[in-house]
């Protein structure tokens, strides 16, 4: 009879995926390596598969694999759920997975490391881009957490409101651009702009208001995230627009200084998002507590 799937074997799966070693795997268990070993020959007669496969010195997943480690996490998180009477967070050791763009990312995650080290510094959080807002991800375990603007996108993710950003400009400190008051949309547009957009486009709400007034600006350089436009402005003698957060942490090490936009631009706010079956798992809740709290 083949051997029957339980919680154990599936942490032992959890553990060498994570790993892609049965003796990390053993180590992270806190089980022998031939206990280890042997557990792997029951999962893969189990599942029919041979979950990892040797590639030169190291395992490598099967595709198989790759595609059951999210859903096998997910289970493992909903079962842990169930038992938190002795959940400490002082004793937890765990890795979660973040979903955020670089914008954002540039001044919540230092808060948010340090914030969890301090009281939980067995936690690891892994930090990914942007690819695809797509809900899928949190629902089969992919990331724990999604930080980014938007509503819900479906009934079962979950969403708090971070804090509210608006876009403010920078330039160089040495600039005479906004020194000392706020540029009039004239000014504005008398300097060259670099413009921060993942999907590629120059132009955006702001000429649509400069359009309003009968202004157009010139953007020289198109550039993907934030980061990027801020590092750009730095070295060069263009305008760019940047979250206000981002300007504040960081433009005084960069020797940049900012301005507030002299047009009305929407605000928008920064959420966290979840997946409704981690609303009551305590490591989970924690975690969007900490962050939160970190961003007071």
């Amino acid at each position: 009879m083949p051997d029957q799937l339980d919680l154990n074997l599936l942490r032992v799966f959890d553990a060498l995926l994570r790993d892609g070693s049965v003796t990390a795997a053993a180590e992270r268990l806190h089980l022998s390596i031939p206990a280890t070993s042997r557990a792997l020959g029951r999962l893969r007669r189990a599942m029919g598969d041979p979950i990892l496969v040797r590639a030169g010195r190291a395992m490598a997943p099967t595709p198989f694999a790759l595609r059951t480690a999210p859903r096998v996490r997910s289970l493992l998180e909903e079962a842990a759920s169930l038992v938190n009477v002795d959940f400490s967070v002082a004793g937890l050791e765990r890795t979660f997975t973040i979903r955020i763009n670089d914008g954002v990312a540039a001044t919540l995650a230092s808060a948010a490391v340090e914030a969890t080290a301090a009281a939980a510094p067995g936690v690891t959080l892994r930090f990914v881009a942007e690819g695809s807002e797509s809900p899928e991800a949190l629902r089969d375990g992919s990331i724990d957490l999604d930080i980014g603007v938007g509503d819900a996108p479906a009934p079962d993710i979950r969403t708090a409101v971070l804090y509210r950003e608006r876009l403010v400009g920078i330039v160089r400190a040495d600039s005479p651009l906004g020194r000392g008051r706020r540029p009039t949309p004239a000014q504005l547009c008398r300097h060259p702009h670099v413009s921060a957009s993942r999907r590629g486009l120059a132009r955006g709400p702001l000429d649509e208001a400069l359009a309003a007034l009968g202004l157009q600006r010139h953007v020289a350089a198109v550039v993907p995230t934030s980061a990027v436009a801020t590092l750009l402005v730095a070295s060069s003698g263009y305008v760019g627009l940047v979250p206000r957060r981002l300007a504040e942490q960081h433009g005084p090490a960069l020797g940049l200084r900012w301005f507030p936009i002299p047009v009305e631009l929407p605000e928008t706010d920064v959420r966290l998002y979840w997946h409704a079956r981690l609303d009551a798992d305590p490591a989970q809740r924690w975690l969007r507590d900490t962050i939160r709290d970190a961003l007071r």
